[in-house]
């Protein structure tokens, strides 16, 4: 009774296409006969190589030779190119894989249609289905391939660094092989004195700056929000336009001017502060300072963002709420503090999560404004201000502390991951509309 069905899929997992041919679906099987044939050339004379390139990370360094009297230059073994290559590869045969697999299915569901007397679909009724049906599936099979080269992939190439010796000087190819070497970076990270000193420092200021930086931006964009929709207040468009102009000019130039604003040495403010007799202020040399200095420049670009955001939670909350408080006699305060804020924080709790996320690695304020200085003599390639998402750009691009770069950058992703979904969870937004469905 199962002939048809099981001879198929037998057929079809012996080769791609052939359980198709049996259920005579010639076009489509001799397609999947070409994928197979193409996937096996390129398989067979590299998947092994991948699989030996991610596994030994190379077994040859670069160097010189004596042949004769010539000292002649023999290649090495990259590993940083081996294990992309190796992961290409893979991820290359898990997709291969996953059209193996449906080849199969495929085979099976039509022998299982031809039992019941249905003729199997020509190529022209395939095709039809296919961008009739299946079309949404067929237009986002591309870009899931792109997520899974342009952005799965360097994750996992990244989290594999983390377990390897990869850093200068010892271990940078092709004159140095890299090696696998466990759970060794984070060990060193949390146990080495001048590593540990410096990640809790930085750590520590990196949570203090995403709590101030969040909350003085969010309650800055309630408060100018709360301001301009007041009573009285003329000219609301006047207002909301120059509030934000901050937002609207390019983040760059609004940090690179600030930069020079509270410039030390010939800053505009402490000239000004040196008219009213005041004593200059080390904006950007001194580490309190500077941490200053970078909390408020923060609210001049992050307040409009909250503030327009704010302003569009405002307008929608019923008039009649308000309404109904001031025939019981409430009060401005009760009204705010009863209708107000639980409108505001039932809308915006989500987005306030994503600023928290958003300023945990909010890069350009700390790298634009102070670079991460002043420097810090007992930090490990790290300054006064700099944020975990800083430390792991000095120590990338200006260190070659690839290893230890790829271990904080997992540190960071838990963090923001484990706090973003736990408080997102949390919300009465997310459990009202849990509740919905």
């Amino acid at each position: 009774m199962n002939r048809h069905r099981s001879t198929a899929a037998i057929l079809s997992a012996l080769f791609m296409g052939l359980g198709q041919w049996y259920n005579r679906q010639f076009i489509k099987g001799l397609i999947l006969f070409a994928v197979e044939a193409a996937a096996l050339a390129y398989f067979i004379p590299n998947f092994g190589r991948a699989v030996w390139g991610v596994v030994t990370l190379g077994e040859k360094t670069q160097g010189f030779e004596k042949v004769g009297r010539v000292m002649v230059r023999v290649e090495g073994d990259h590993s940083i190119f081996l294990l992309i290559s190796g992961l290409i590869t893979i991820f290359l045969f898990a997709i291969f894989l996953v059209f193996y697999i449906s080849n199969i299915r495929d085979a099976y569901q039509t022998g299982k249609l031809r039992e019941t007397g249905v003729k199997p679909a020509g190529f022209r009724q395939t095709w039809e289905h296919v961008m009739d049906q299946k079309f949404p599936h067929l237009m986002l099979t591309i870009p899931a391939i792109g997520v899974l080269f342009l952005t799965i992939m360097p994750i996992v190439f990244m989290v594999m660094l983390a377990f390897t010796n990869y850093a200068s000087p010892d271990h940078i190819p092709p004159n140095k092989l890299v090696d696998w070497v466990g759970f060794q970076t984070f060990a060193n990270l949390l146990t080495l004195k001048t590593w540990s000193h410096t990640f809790i420092g930085v750590f520590t200021w990196t949570i203090i700056w995403a709590v101030i930086a969040t909350v003085t931006t969010y309650f800055g964009g309630i408060l100018v929000a709360l301001l301009i929709e007041s009573k009285g207040v003329r000219f609301k468009k006047l207002w909301r336009t120059i509030f934000i102009i901050p937002y609207a000019i390019p983040q760059l130039i609004s940090l690179l001017v600030m930069r020079n604003l509270f410039n030390g040495q010939f800053g505009p403010i402490n000239q000004y502060l040196g008219y009213f007799g005041l004593d200059r202020l080390p904006w950007l040399t001194d580490p309190f300072w500077a941490k200053v200095t970078v909390i408020l420049v923060n609210m001049w670009v992050g307040i409009p963002v909250s503030m327009v955001l704010i302003l569009g939670v405002l307008t929608a909350i019923p008039k009649d709420l308000y309404e109904a408080a001031d025939v019981d006699g409430a009060t401005g305060f009760q009204k705010f503090k009863i209708i107000t804020i639980p409108f505001i924080l039932f809308s915006t709790a989500p987005i306030l999560i994503m600023q928290f996320a958003g300023n945990i690695n909010n890069f350009n304020v700390i790298f634009l404004l102070t670079n991460g200085d002043p420097v810090k003599g007992d930090y490990q390639f790290a300054g006064s201000t700099d944020l975990l998402v800083t430390w792991l750009y000095k120590l990338t691009l200006n260190n070659s502390q690839f290893n230890m770069a790829s271990a904080i950058g997992i540190i960071i992703f838990l963090i923001v991951a484990s706090f973003s979904i736990w408080n997102y969870r949390r919300s009465r937004s997310f459990k009202e509309e849990d509740m919905i469905q």
